[in-house]
């Protein structure tokens, strides 16, 4: 079972109809019936559909594209019956619904590309989530995987905070300290990317004013980062890693790389990858030698007492 995030169009403004409808959607601007177009695998998706959505909206780059179809691919074939959405309603609650069935069409509809939901009794506060799983649910972009999080969220549903979770002796996390750092060090560089050495040459990739380079998805797992210099003429593919970084990452990186190449970049555009680590080693100080187009960074945690 998966949990994702749902925006129920900009700023929830569809939220209402959805709940009244028992119903999720989307739209992206594609108005035909996808029925039959819904391959198994979201990549074969985008390599039909991409042409179709630039050629109603030439406005966009490749990185927008291939981000909306394979958002739509999610909504559309990617949930299954059985796996749970949570959609804001706009007022500082989640809905929380359980997909019951498969794609249909509902043209000159809002979210014409509809999936039929069972919405639970109980909605989540926002405010008696945990900081990470606000962060997750706060993320850009219509679609975001929260499964990571399954355990907290079928706490919150029971009606159970952290509070009350520490009170009766659950534990739901193994290493409080490891999970911090994991799930807070990605949203920290996004909330201080200008003050960063990164963010004097690179922004992180936008498509009309929202960051849609966190967490952008590629058919060998996600990019934590997606960034594109300041002249547009190259993109920064940014790995992070917990403490320290194995030389595995070398290659995680190359391949997110080849993606971008391959797929999102245009034409004259270059790519360059980062990894992100507190603490490197011999081995990857060897792969990275000979991979000049890839570079590292430590961070440092700070942590100080100031007297009133």
């Amino acid at each position: 079972m998966k949990y994702i995030r749902l925006m129920l169009g900009r700023s929830s403004i569809h939220a209402t109809c959805c709940f009244e409808g028992n119903f999720i959607g989307a739209d992206f601007g594609i108005e035909r019936d996808l029925t039959n177009e819904l391959p198994e695998e979201w990549r074969a998706f985008n390599a039909a559909f991409i042409p179709v959505y630039q050629a109603a909206r030439p406005e966009k780059s490749k990185i927008a594209a291939g981000l909306a179809c394979g958002m739509l691919w999610t909504v559309c074939q990617g949930m299954k019956i059985g796996d749970r959405v949570l959609c804001p309603d706009g007022g500082g609650h989640y809905r929380v619904g359980e997909i019951i069935g498969n794609y249909t069409y509902a043209p000159g509809q809002v979210l014409p590309h509809r999936r039929a939901v069972r919405w639970l009794e109980q909605s989540i506060d926002r405010a008696a989530m945990s900081e990470a799983l606000r962060n997750s649910c706060g993320s850009i972009g219509t679609v975001c995987e929260i499964s990571a999080y399954q355990e907290e969220i079928r706490q919150l549903i029971r009606g159970h905070d952290a509070a009350t979770c520490e009170a009766a002796g659950e534990e739901a996390i193994e290493n409080p300290l490891s999970f911090a750092l994991e799930k807070h060090l990605e949203h920290f560089l996004i909330a201080n990317w200008a003050q960063t050495e990164l963010g004097k040459n690179y922004d992180i990739y936008e498509d009309e004013g929202e960051r849609i380079g966190q967490q952008y998805s590629t058919d060998t797992g996600p990019i934590d980062i997606l960034a594109i210099s300041k002249d547009k003429r190259e993109l920064l593919v940014v790995e992070l890693k917990r403490g320290r970084a194995a030389d595995a990452v070398v290659g995680q990186v190359l391949r997110y790389m080849g993606y971008v190449a391959q797929e999102l970049a245009e034409a004259g555009q270059t790519v360059r990858g980062v990894i992100i680590a507190q603490e490197d080693d011999q081995r990857i100080r060897r792969a990275l030698a000979v991979t000049p187009n890839v570079s590292f960074y430590r961070y440092q945690v700070s942590f100080k007492l100031l007297p009133l």
